[in-house]
């Protein structure tokens, strides 16, 4: 009988690849491959802002984008066990980038840093976001090493979520809120099972639900309106190329609703610095929870289809492409608010 043989995982140093933090881990880390692997574990959508950022006489070793929220991520990196000073320097930095989630990556926590982080999830508000990751190099015999970010804290979301309806007086969630927040909960589970795109976001009692579709001025959002009983997928284009951005896709609409199989609702929106692109389906009875998954199957479609024909597109578009008049083109149904 043939019985297994197994490697042995062996541990290796990171020093023996990084000798500096500023010089050698922090541009590896800033690389879009690894960025992207640091986003994969701790669930969001990095976008690079900066490295090394002088936040007044001290420097932020990375500051990036959660391109679905649009708000700041602070890196702060060390190759030893974790220290009071890196403690103090990631909330100084934090403070002055007002940075929503902050991550601190480390060779090593220790017990105490580690409860510091999990005191602080629990105390701030449930915007703010704290994640402790160790970075760890494994190798079976001599083979390449292999890195695995480590999650040793990160933000309790039933405590945050939950802290919204136990809040008194002005806080107390109204019967539609506690609706948004169920119906979101159960989609997020829906997608986090049935999803290899999609990266779900911390559910809030709001008609809408954020994802990521690869830049931080293009959002990709679920919405379920529960006045007019109407679920679908909205992508909106914002900031100061917004426009630019919206007549770039919309010289592309054939092509774009041919992959799709399906049109899109182009909203240009004149009077408003944002323009959309919508995809809905009425008469929904949100109210039906036996509807729900249903409703959610549909959305998670939607939304699949429409990440992975436009993502590519959106993170291509350049400003600098559109020439101003090509919008005279556009059909009166194109123009049209909603």
């Amino acid at each position: 009988m043939n019985l297994p043989r197994f490697g042995k995982l062996e541990p290796v140093n990171p020093r023996k690849f990084w000798l500096s933090e500023a010089a050698d881990f922090t541009p590896w880390l800033a690389e879009p491959d690894n960025l992207a692997e640091l986003g994969d574990t701790i669930g969001l959508d990095l976008e690079l802002e900066a490295v090394e950022k002088d936040v007044g006489p001290f420097r932020a070793d990375i500051v990036c984008r959660d391109t679905a929220t649009n708000t700041v991520v602070l890196i702060e990196n060390q190759l030893e066990k974790t220290d009071h000073n890196h403690l103090g320097q990631i909330l100084t930095y934090a403070a002055g980038l007002d940075a929503v989630t902050i991550v601190w990556i480390a060779n090593r926590f220790t017990d105490e840093h580690r409860a510091a982080l999990d005191w602080l999830n629990e105390v701030t508000g449930e915007e703010i976001n704290f994640f402790g990751l160790e970075i760890k190099l494994w190798k079976i015999g001599s083979s390449q090493p292999a890195l695995k970010f480590n999650v040793v804290s990160q933000p309790n979301e039933w405590v945050k979520t939950s802290r919204i309806s136990r809040a008194g007086g002005s806080g107390d969630l109204t019967p539609t809120q506690h609706l948004q927040l169920r119906y979101w909960q159960t989609f997020r589970e829906h997608v986090r099972e049935n999803s290899h795109i999609l990266k779900p976001t911390k559910p809030v009692p709001s008609n809408l639900y954020i994802f990521s579709i690869g830049r931080s001025d293009v959002g990709l959002n679920a919405f379920a309106n529960t006045v007019e009983n109407r679920i679908g997928v909205l992508v909106e284009l914002i900031g100061a190329h917004a426009k630019a951005h919206y007549f770039l896709l919309l010289k592309q609409k054939a092509e774009i609703e041919k992959a799709l199989s399906f049109p899109l609702e182009w909203q240009e929106k004149p009077r408003k610095k944002s323009c959309t692109l919508i995809y809905q389906r009425r008469n929904t009875d949100l109210k039906n929870e036996a509807e729900w998954p249903d409703q959610h199957a549909w959305l998670l479609q939607s939304l699949e289809k429409i990440h992975q024909i436009l993502s590519p597109k959106i993170k291509a578009l350049d400003a600098a492409d559109y020439v101003d008049g090509e919008n005279d083109l556009l059909t009166e149904r194109d123009r049209t608010e909603i």
